[in-house]
C-alpha cells in the first residue's frame, strides 16, 4: 500500500475511470459503498467523498431503481486525458519529437490567473525556464492546449512547438526547470510499496478479483499522479539513475495481471454489463 493513506475521493475517482465509464457510467450509492468498504473506506467517509466530488462537478446524481451516481459529462474529458496519460506515455519522450512552449502574461489585476497557468502547468509536467515562460516535451502540445480551453485560461498564453537550438548543455540544464530529485521520490515511493506486491503475484495461479481490485485500484490511484509529475523527458536528458523505468515496469507488471480480474469483480459487485449504454 502507499505510504501515506489514499483519500477516499481519489479512489472513487479511480474507480470511475478505470471501471464505470466501460460500465455504463453509473452505480447505485449502496454498490459504491459496498466497493470501498473492500478498500476500507467506511459508509460515512464514502458518502462525504461522494459529496464532495458532486460539489466539483465529476459525479451527478441519477435514479434508476435506486439512488446513484453517474460521471458527469463535464469530467469526461478529463478522464480521456488521464487515460492518455496514465496508459499512453510509459515510454520516454524524444529530442526529434521537439517541446511545446507555454508563454503567458497576466495584468496584476487578474492575477489569481497567473496561479492557475503555473498550477495547471506543472500539473501536465511542464517546467518553469524563465518568468512566464515553460516548457515540456512536444506530445504534450495537444493536452496543454485542451487545458487551456477547458478552463478558460487560453486568452493568457501563447502556445508554440519549438525546437531547442543552441546554446546551453541542454542535459544538465533542464535539471534546473524541474525538480528531479522530488519526482524520483515519487517513484521511490511507488516501488517501495508496490515492487513486492509484483513480486508476490507473480507466483500466483490464480487470483480471486476481490482481491485483485484491492491490490489495484490503490496502486493506481498512487500512479496516475506520476506521469503528471514526470513530463517523459527524452532519456538522453535524464540521470543515469532515472528510476522511473522501474517503477513504470512494476506499473504495467501489475496493471496487465489486476485490471481485467478487477472489472470483472466491479461487474459482479454492482451487477453491471461491460459497454452497457449511458442512459
Amino acid at each position: 500500500m502507499a505510504d501515506s493513506p489514499i483519500r477516499p475521493s481519489s479512489l472513487i475517482n479511480t474507480v470511475y475511470g478505470a471501471f464505470l465509464r466501460r460500465l455504463g457510467g453509473w452505480i447505485s450509492v449502496a454498490d459504491l459503498i459496498t466497493l470501498m468498504s473492500e478498500l476500507d473506506v467506511d459508509g460515512p467517509a464514502a458518502r462525504s467523498a461522494i459529496s464532495r466530488l458532486k460539489k466539483k462537478g465529476v459525479l451527478e446524481p441519477e435514479r434508476r431503481g435506486a439512488t446513484g451516481y453517474r460521471l458527469s459529462q463535464a469530467a469526461q474529458p478529463v478522464f480521456d486525458e488521464g487515460d492518455r496519460r496514465i496508459f499512453g506515455s510509459l515510454e520516454p519522450a524524444k529530442l526529434s519529437d521537439g517541446w511545446a512552449m507555454a508563454v503567458f502574461s497576466v495584468p496584476e489585476s487578474e492575477r489569481s490567473y497567473r496561479y492557475q497557468l503555473r498550477t495547471r502547468l506543472t500539473w501536465l509536467g511542464f517546467g518553469n525556464i524563465a518568468p512566464g515562460v515553460w516548457l515540456a516535451p512536444g506530445r504534450l502540445l495537444g493536452d496543454a492546449r485542451d487545458m487551456l480551453v477547458r478552463r478558460g485560461l487560453s486568452d493568457y498564453v501563447h502556445l508554440f512547438a519549438a525546437d531547442y537550438a543552441a546554446f546551453s548543455d541542454l542535459p544538465g540544464t533542464v535539471s534546473s526547470w524541474w525538480d528531479f530529485p522530488a519526482i524520483q521520490e515519487q517513484y521511490a515511493t511507488f516501488s517501495r510499496a508496490y515492487a513486492p506486491v509484483a513480486a508476490e503475484l507473480a507466483q500466483r495461479r490464480e487470483l480471486d478479483g476481490g482481491e485483485a481490485f484491492r491490490h489495484y485500484v490503490p496502486m493506481l490511484t498512487q500512479w496516475r499522479r506520476l506521469p503528471y509529475l514526470d513530463p517523459g523527458l527524452p532519456a538522453e536528458l535524464l540521470p543515469a539513475d532515472w528510476n522511473a523505468v522501474a517503477a513504470r515496469q512494476t506499473f504495467q507488471q501489475l496493471h496487465d495481471v489486476l485490471a481485467a480480474p478487477s472489472l470483472l469483480h466491479v461487474q459482479e459487485v454492482a451487477g453491471l454489463a461491460e459497454g452497457a449504454p449511458e442512459a
